[in-house]
């Protein structure tokens, strides 16, 4: 945005019971590869082993390959992944969060380290944590309404190749793809982007674009937060505006809203670190996803 397998913990009885402790390990495996950065091993590695997640889980997997031309004439193979629940239910939820990490720390204090990766826990790692999770936990117990997790790919590429400057042309890469080849028949009820989902005491207030662009779904997902009693994670209180992958979606009429904590010190630095995130953070957004999904299924 601008501006192996893992166990899991134990859950909670009853509805919105989400695994939060395996969100958390979710979060570490992924970091463990290095940086998910396209063109490298680790990129390749972890789409590997999140297809092998999801596999066994999901109703239907695809692997969606593309490639992106940057301004600076490099060629990047990307790979979004698609993963449904009751694919043949009429109505759906899309569930998405980007899957790669950025391939420079231009908010690094020190400028020698600024072209280094970021390892990118909270800022990608800790949205698909969450999907992975909701994933493991929908396939123990059907949503009862179709659900759709789209891990985008490229999000966070765009960079100068000298001042490593944020280039919003060559961000947002797997969301641009997705509404190019799928927005015009894809019609969900709503979509939901997790970004920046897992920093200790995280507050995820309501994101100007968002609130612009679906406010039906704003109110929806907040009012959820506040019945539950993670109204401390979700304040209903303006938040400011940001650039990502559902400002994309919405122009391909896909009515998407983004939480976000976009106050994170470690954002686009080498300090995006496993140790920053925090298994209650994930817990709580996991615990609202989950509720929302089964309120449509459970309706008459």
């Amino acid at each position: 945005m601008v501006g192996g397998a893992a166990c899991g913990g134990e859950k909670a009885p009853g509805r919105g019971a989400f695994p939060a402790a395996l969100a958390d390990s979710l979060v570490a495996r992924q970091v463990a590869f290095g940086p998910r950065v396209p063109g490298t091993d680790a990129h390749a590695a972890a789409l590997q082993w999140m297809t092998e997640w999801l596999r066994p889980r999901a109703d239907a997997v695809t692997l969606m390959p593309f490639r992106h031309v940057t301004l600076t004439g490099d060629t990047l193979s990307l790979t979004n992944v698609w993963a449904s629940f009751a694919p043949d239910a009429g109505s759906r939820i899309l569930l998405t969060a980007h899957w790669d990490s950025r391939p420079v720390a231009e908010r690094n204090a020190d400028p020698d380290t600024r072209g280094e990766p970021v390892p990118g826990a909270n800022d990608g790692a800790s949205g698909v944590a969450v999907l992975l999770a909701l994933a493991d936990e929908l396939s123990r117990t059907p949503p009862g309404v179709g659900v759709d997790i789209l891990l985008t790919d490229g999000e966070d590429w765009g960079h100068d190749p000298d001042t490593y400057e944020t280039r919003i042309e060559d961000m947002l890469l797997g969301a641009r793809h997705f509404a190019t080849t799928r927005g015009s028949t894809y019609r969900p009820l709503f979509g939901i982007l997790l970004d920046l989902v897992g920093e200790r005491n995280a507050r995820f207030p309501w994101e100007q674009n968002s609130l612009a662009l679906a406010p039906e779904v704003v109110r929806r997902v907040w009012d959820v937060a506040d019945e539950l009693g993670h109204g401390e994670y979700f304040p209903q209180e303006r938040g400011p505006a940001v650039n990502d992958d559902h400002v994309v979606l919405n122009e391909a009429g896909i009515r998407t809203i983004d939480i976000i904590d976009f106050d994170y010190p470690a954002w686009h630095t080498t300090e995006d670190t496993p140790d920053k995130v925090d298994a209650a953070t994930l817990g709580a957004v996991g615990d609202v996803v989950l509720e929302v999904v089964r309120r449509l299924g459970s309706r008459p």
